[in-house]
């Protein structure tokens, strides 16, 4: 039987894109197969529209491993430029910074709804929830039930889907860890009263809020488009338009076989000694053979989907931030981007773009919509919210995104676990990656890490590294220098469905 190469990757997304690039660096003998028929990057691409490009989802540049900076500098070493960061909360038609400071919230609120928020969390104090178990019952306790409807239920309920009273305390505990909101204020008051704090060493404290972020000026697809460029250039392939229907493992020969649909209709088959699997785990089993025991456990794997309206204006300049969250109720746009502040190159001269959020799951109403409605009513909204008013969009258009956010309901960490111990028992050179590839809601950067060290796991014959240890650290999207390594202790956590059992 031919072997058409060594190792074949299933998606062309930031996990298998870098696992391609790692291995090329050794051997030409990779094929990439992407479902995509136009776009590499998988959610990091940048969609194009006309003159405007759009980041789906918003893919700031840092890390805290200096091995994932300098693959990104390897890769594209010219054509990152330096962004300023500036993220805020829009509640009540006021804004607020993010993440939240409780002091700068209180007094934005005003002196009676602050009186309010602040005998709520005395209430909260007095009488707290015993034994909380969900997100809401946490947040009563640590914020009080003003600050929580304000601040944490309408955007955690966008963003997951779930009711504050479905997600785990758990979640909260360690999300939200360390804030205290009598700390918090009575810090942010001797701030304000006393010189700016200074080390031991009398150099000032080194704030761990990231201010600044390196971005690629064309977006963040244009990083994945390089890399293609430079796998193909080392002898790999990256074929397009590759939908895999049939992975089927040959254990007396050790070789996959690996059929696919194209985007013209046709059919292709492709054997390898190894497969590197960037598909969402649920896809990736239905489609294995033989069939595996865990189908059930893979199939019981959920997703969270978004799609973005981005709405085109022909105006120069709107606000600085990167994006806005919207934690108001009123309505369903959950976060707004905007993407010139991520790049200038990003939207012609004299014009603006912004790309509206909504969260939802694949195949319900709002996913569904014709893009007519979905675009009126992003216009409402942001009129609603003050952005712009409805008459200055001039064009407009609606890009969705499946598979975004695994969810980590109640039984996923058990279902992966079983799913996991299986494949790699019965298939040893399958080797999974990436956030849908180990269902794992991680970074771009703890993606590539996961690809990095499979690549040396399939050149060293053996797996000499552990890629589902790589953590996702809670903070690591605000917090920390670029570039700095650092080891990460603790997973980053997303809402867990609160158990039946107490």
């Amino acid at each position: 039987m031919r072997v058409d190469a060594d190792v074949c990757v299933i998606g062309a997304g930031p996990a298998g894109l870098t696992a391609a690039y790692c291995l090329t660096r050794e051997t030409p003998s990779v094929l990439v197969l992407e479902k995509d028929p136009r776009y590499v990057g998988g959610i990091s691409r940048t969609v194009h529209y006309k003159d405007y490009a759009f980041d789906i989802g918003g893919h700031r540049f840092f890390s805290k491993s200096k091995e994932v900076v300098d693959l990104w500098r390897e890769i594209l070493p010219d054509d990152f430029i330096e962004r300023p960061r500036l993220s805020r909360i829009y509640y009540g038609g006021k804004y607020y910074a993010y993440p939240l400071r409780a002091f700068e919230a209180l007094i934005n609120l005003g002196p009676f709804a602050s009186a309010a928020c602040m005998l709520s969390y005395a209430w909260a104090k007095a009488s707290p929830v015993p034994d909380p178990r969900s997100f809401h019952d946490w947040v009563r306790n640590q914020f009080g039930e003003r600050l929580f409807r304000m601040f944490f239920k309408t955007y955690t309920e966008k963003v997951w889907g779930m009711s504050c009273d479905e997600i785990s305390a758990d979640w909260a505990a360690q999300r939200i860890k360390g804030l205290d909101l009598r700390v918090a204020v009575m810090d942010a008051l001797a701030r304000s009263l006393l010189p700016a704090r200074r080390s031991a060493a009398g150099a000032p404290v080194v704030k761990t809020l990231i201010e600044s972020f390196q971005y690629p000026r064309k977006g963040p697809g244009m990083m994945w488009e390089a890399a293609t460029r430079k796998i193909v250039a080392r002898g790999g392939k990256v074929l397009m338009g590759r939908d895999m229907e049939r992975l089927a493992y040959d254990a007396e020969r050790k070789l996959w076989r690996i059929e696919v649909a194209t985007a013209e209709g046709g059919r292709e088959s492709y054997t390898a000694r190894h497969v590197v699997s960037s598909a969402p785990v649920r896809e990736l089993v239905e489609k294995l053979e033989p069939r595996p025991i865990s189908l059930f456990q893979a199939r019981a794997l959920r997703y969270r989907d978004f799609l973005t309206v981005a709405l085109m204006l022909r105006r120069d300049e709107l606000f600085p931030d990167n994006w806005i969250y919207i934690h108001d109720p009123s309505v369903k746009v959950g976060r707004v981007q905007n993407f010139g502040s991520w790049s200038p190159d990003m939207v012609p001269p004299g014009m603006s773009c912004l790309g509206l959020e909504y969260f939802c799951f694949e195949g319900d109403g709002l996913w569904t919509s014709p893009d007519e409605d979905l675009i009126a009513l992003a216009k409402r909204e942001c009129a609603a919210i003050g952005l712009v008013a409805a008459g200055d969009v001039v064009d407009a258009c609606v890009v969705r995104q499946p598979k975004a956010y695994p969810v980590y309901d109640d039984a996923y960490r058990e279902n992966i676990a079983t799913v996991r111990r299986e494949l790699e028992l019965s298939f040893p050179t399958l080797h999974l990656v990436g956030r849908n590839g180990m269902h794992k809601y991680n970074n771009q950067d703890h993606a590539m890490m996961t690809a990095m060290l499979t690549a040396r796991n399939i050149l060293a014959g053996e797996r000499r590294y552990d890629v589902w240890a790589v953590n996702e650290d809670a903070e690591y999207h605000e917090a920390g220098g670029s570039g700095v390594t650092e080891a990460l202790a603790s997973e980053r956590l997303v809402p867990r469905k609160v158990t039946e059992a107490a």
